[in-house]
């Protein structure tokens, strides 16, 4: 049953009491995430529950987790692990034979057993001065830091092999599908390759035990943070039994049907969960553990007691208009890898067009679009410039509407604010060349385009409605007005042919005079979509395998040999990415720090950050390997962290 905001608050809120115990609280955000920009998702519970009274600790784990990893406690902790593992294999040989797995870990140990540990403590130190000073500008000094930070991820890699730890793009992988409940159970009690579990023993316990919440909250926001939360979520309850351990974010929205079929998640690493949005509800949670209300009343909340587990069928919606500024008070904000401050911000819930029939991103909302007027959000904006001293901002919406674009592009120049930003936009045709002169006059920076294709029949079978003319018209009106353009595209949606897949391969390239960046993805079948729900109407056929069973995505096939199967959308990604890629390599990655280049040079034409220019052209772009969907805060984000990799390897 869906609560009405706009007319009445549930049971819940109605037992709320200014006399109820108050409890005190402590929020983890989990690695991995992007270690350049707070995520929007505790602040937004922190402002409702100290607007409440209650006492609430944030810590963002996952900055803190890099600044640990760049330090030297951890690297000579690390030399250590890898020495004690290599000696221990050593003997193991000499007594008897290896296993084919502990050859290989072998060759590993010894590779890094002679890297000079304190000379890569010099370099991290030095690289970590450089993304959070004014030598970040130069973009020789911060491609030397990022591959430093990458050369220390490979050398603790080593000590937790055989897992793969990557600095960014978020790419870390542990050994273990996190589709699958037996292999997650496995990985969270694994001191071979779960490095979260140190993470969590020399970061995360010390400060639970220093601040002795009632409370931990753990939000979950993408499936790259799932083993680390998880991990921390079973550790702090096994230390501290007595703390009530929640989980929220995205992935757990997603999850809601599959948890409850698992109570060992239930018993072992939390003890309850929250659907959808969390403010309100972790608020009424608290108020239920304080004794003043039944946890069956809490909307939208999962939990287990003596009788099984229950999921409570009361869903609760914020009201946006009515929610508190975020509150980011206790966050590092001078600890992210950036010269400036950078804070997320959203006006928005849910996406105005919320047709697309390959996108799940309103699965995190029980409905769609709710979103606060134009002069609400400028004056949140100027509230958190000034409270926090920061000029930059990212406008994290799934989309952000034309009409709010408009107002608040106004309203940010009128005003004379002084911001700079980014947002996801859809190519619409009621933004004119005016709206984007308005816009970059207002601080408008980069725009993030989700094209999917260029190709009008695929478009109508995606429901995108967009002109090919129109697309075009505004990637030319938004370079000219001095606004970076990303793009994002896929190949291999259900009935699109080759001819169909390469005309958007050529539209990228001859455009590319207007497109900054390109991300190639190719098309997967997420479980929470249209066309998963519907698969027959799409000529396709969902494959479900009984040992995934925590499914954030199916495989596929086409009811009809025609068409670009999912196979060869795989091919057609490697294939643009192998043919097209070099003139479009970048030394800088991350999508906050083409953010700030553009900010500080004042231009979307940034030669400087390319690899290679071809013909002296400065015209170029970015591309990326996909990255799994999650919020729109998520993928965006995420999106041009991908390039890492394949820059470093072709240029």
């Amino acid at each position: 049953m869906l609560i009405n905001v706009e007319s009445q608050k549930p049971k819940a809120a109605q037992a709320a009491t200014g006399s109820a115990r108050k409890l005190k609280t402590m929020l983890l955000f989990p690695p991995e995430w992007v270690p350049t920009a707070p995520y929007l998702a505790l602040p937004s519970l922190t402002a409702v529950l100290r607007q409440n009274g209650h006492e609430v600790v944030q810590r963002d784990v996952n900055i803190e987790m890099y600044d640990l990893f760049f330090s030297d406690t951890f690297l000579i902790w690390v030399k250590t692990r890898i020495a004690g593992h290599l000696h221990s294999l050593q003997a193991k040989e000499r007594s008897g034979w290896l296993s084919e797995q502990e050859i290989g870990q072998k060759a590993c140990l010894e590779a890094k057993a002679g890297v000079d540990v304190f000379d890569l403590i010099e370099r991290v130190e030095k690289a970590k001065r450089i993304t959070r000073s004014e030598a970040f500008y130069d973009a020789s000094r911060l491609e030397w830091a990022l591959n430093v930070f990458r050369e220390v991820m490979q050398y603790i890699s080593a000590a937790y092999y055989p897992a793969s730890l990557v600095f960014y793009p978020m790419e870390s992988n542990l050994g273990y599908r996190p589709g699958v409940s037996k292999e997650v159970f496995a990985c969270l009690e694994d001191e071979q390759v779960n490095v979260y579990r140190d993470v969590c023993r020399q970061l995360v316990l010390p400060a639970v035990s220093r601040e002795k919440p009632d409370v931990v909250g753990v939000s979950i926001g993408t499936q790259m943070q799932l083993m680390a939360g998880l991990t921390f979520c079973k550790m702090i309850k096994e230390a501290f039994p007595q703390i009530h351990v929640v989980v929220g974010g995205n992935v757990i929205t997603r999850l809601q049907e599959e948890l409850p079929k698992h109570e060992r998640f239930f018993r072992e690493v939390f003890d309850s969960a929250i659907m959808y949005e969390g403010e309100h509800a972790l608020l009424w949670l608290l108020e239920a553990l304080a004794g003043k209300r039944n946890k069956s009343s809490v909307p939208n909340l999962m939990y287990r007691d003596a009788t099984g587990i229950h999921v409570n069928t009361e869903v609760y919606t914020e009201k946006t208009t009515a929610l508190p500024l975020p509150d980011f008070d206790g966050f590092p904000l001078d600890s992210y890898f950036v010269p400036m401050r950078i804070l997320p911000y959203l006006a928005t819930r849910g996406c105005y067009w919320g047709r697309c029939t390959f996108c799940d991103h309103g699965q995190g909302y029980f409905d769609q679009y709710r979103g606060m007027a134009a002069g609400q959000v400028v004056e949140q904006v100027k509230a958190l410039k000034e409270k926090y001293g920061c000029e930059h901002f990212l406008f994290a919406d799934e989309s952000y509407p034309p009409a709010l674009f408009k107002k608040m592009t106004r309203l940010l120049v009128d005003q004379q604010v002084g911001i700079k930003w980014t947002t996801l936009i859809r190519f619409e045709e009621s933004l004119d060349e005016q709206d984007m002169q308005m816009a970059a006059k207002s601080g408008c920076c980069t725009l993030y385009y989700g094209m999917e294709s260029a190709n009008e029949r695929v478009l109508e079978l995606m429901d995108k409605h967009a002109k090919k003319s129109v697309i075009e018209r505004k990637l030319r009106e938004a370079a000219k007005a001095g606004i970076w353009n990303h793009v994002m595209a896929f190949y291999g949606f259900p009935g699109e042919t080759r001819d169909e897949a390469e005309e958007t391969r050529q539209f990228l390239l001859d455009n590319k005079q207007n497109i900054h960046s390109v991300e190639l993805f190719y098309f997967v079948a997420y479980r929470h979509t249209p066309m998963v729900r519907n698969p027959e109407k799409f000529g396709i056929t969902i494959h479900k395998q009984e040992e995934y069973d925590l499914p954030l995505d199916y495989y596929y096939t086409l009811n009809e040999p025609v068409g670009v199967s999912c196979l060869d959308a795989m091919q057609l990604c490697e294939e643009f990415y192998r043919n097209d890629f070099e003139p479009w390599a970048v030394r800088v990655n991350a999508r906050e720090h083409v953010f700030l280049y553009i900010s500080k040079f004042g231009t979307n034409r940034l030669p400087q950050i390319y690899a290679k220019q071809k013909d002296g052209d400065a015209r170029s772009g970015l591309v990326t390997w996909p990255v799994a969907h999650g919020d729109a805060e998520a993928e965006s984000t995420q999106s041009m962290a991908r390039v890492v990799s394949h820059a470093t390897s072709k240029s």
